[in-house]
């Protein structure tokens, strides 16, 4: 049973709380404002309302593409002229900021404000918010190629490494330069051990923290008890493999001549055939002794819920502030016995976490200790929680 907490106040310290936010031109909201305090957060209304756009909002005040990685342009409101803009008040472990980021069109990019000053991207949000989250499309997170894997583990990795979502962010971009070159037929030796070099520098910091946080993380799994346990994890790669047989510089060196080895065959294929994009996250069910992708998709689920609930309670207890948790249809997707348990980890952690459902009865244990806010059309209007018998539930 749901132990009914005290609705927490968004000056407490190990909480990192949205207390205002306001969208313009994004998705189906053409203009909406919203103040909160800092307790779950629960959006209900019918299937296609606007809840995941929500939830999407805020996945923006975080380094990265947001929940859905879409396009820029995508996350505008359709027959808009004006660019899309999201914009929150946080309570973080330094005390609230203001954070603006949007559409800068005429970059094509995305802009960040941070307390009204421009930053240089995205990646400078790490320094101040951590946010992760669950999809249904995450559903098949264990069956897909390894791309969604990785980009999962990194974002596990932001709360930990400010500097990490920079670090992919550069990586990648070399990696696109020096493909380019080599297509083109253009670098010279000189260019391409240059960019060859920030890759090797880059990709093993990558691969690095990769392992570093996974072995953590592997031992806040081991501590959970309950339905949410269970879950070991580890991370597969080239670079990875490298770090633990020797140290890093000897690493990027073997990183660098392995690029140079590639430069013909990348060229032909227009890819990066080494490197950390190549890297693997490993989820095992350890009381069955089976792969996450040899498991039911709930049981899955259930992994996926432990692995981040792992994160959180790390973060919590070592930086001493919860991340923004987004779980979008989560709670439908659970029996009754895990959906209390989750909903009392939730608690217990005093993350600000939202949650999004079709169902407000799903959410009737949380009374008080939630705020409910009701989508439908574009609009968001935030309500008490109905009684049980007003919601037609017994008992």
């Amino acid at each position: 049973m749901l132990a009914i907490a005290e609705p927490l106040s968004v000056d407490t310290p190990s909480c990192l709380a949205v207390t205002r936010l306001k969208l313009t031109a994004f998705r189906s909201y053409d203009g909406i404002q919203l103040d909160f305090d800092a307790r779950p957060v629960v959006l209900t209304g019918s299937n296609g309302a606007g809840k995941t756009n929500l939830l999407e909002a805020v996945s923006y005040l975080a380094p990265g593409r947001g929940l859905r990685g879409a396009r820029l342009a995508e996350a505008g409101s359709r027959g808009v002229s004006k660019p899309w803009a999201v914009a929150a008040t946080v309570s973080t472990a330094v005390g609230p900021i203001d954070v603006g980021t949007g559409h800068d069109r005429e970059n094509e990019r995305r802009s960040v404000h941070i307390n009204g000053a421009p930053v240089s991207g995205p990646a400078a949000l790490a320094e101040y918010i951590s946010a992760i989250w669950l999809t249904p499309q995450m559903d098949r997170l264990f069956r897909e190629g390894a791309s969604p894997r990785r980009r999962f583990l990194d974002r596990l990795i932001y709360g930990f490494h400010a500097a990490h979502a920079a670090r992919v962010a550069a990586y990648e971009q070399a990696t696109r330069e020096r493909i380019r070159l080599l297509r083109d037929g253009r670098g010279d030796k000189s260019w391409l051990d240059a960019l060859e070099g920030e890759m090797a520098e880059h990709g093993v910091a990558i691969a690095a923290a990769r392992v570093e946080v996974v072995e953590r993380l592997g031992r806040a799994c081991n501590k959970a008890s309950g339905p949410f346990s269970g879950a070991d994890i580890d991370v597969e790669g080239m670079i990875e493999g490298w770090l633990l047989e020797g140290p890093a510089l000897a690493a990027e060196e073997r990183f660098k001549e392995a690029l140079a080895r590639h430069r013909t065959s990348d060229a032909q294929t227009g890819g990066t055939a080494v490197g950390p994009h190549k890297s693997d996250l490993m989820v095992r069910n350890r009381a069955k002794d089976l792969q996450a992708s040899q498991c039911s998709t709930g049981e899955q689920k259930a992994l996926l819920i432990a692995v981040l609930l792992a994160n959180a309670r790390l973060q919590a207890s070592e930086r001493g502030i919860t991340p923004l948790l987004l779980l979008d249809e989560a709670a439908a997707h659970l029996d009754a016995n895990r959906r209390s348990a989750l909903f009392d980890e939730i608690m217990e952690l005093g993350a600000q976490t939202w949650f999004s459902g079709t169902d407000q009865g799903l959410f009737a244990e949380f009374g008080n200790s939630a705020q409910f806010v009701r989508i439908a059309d574009g609009t968001a209007q935030q309500h008490q929680l109905q009684s049980r018998h007003e919601m037609g539930l017994t008992g």
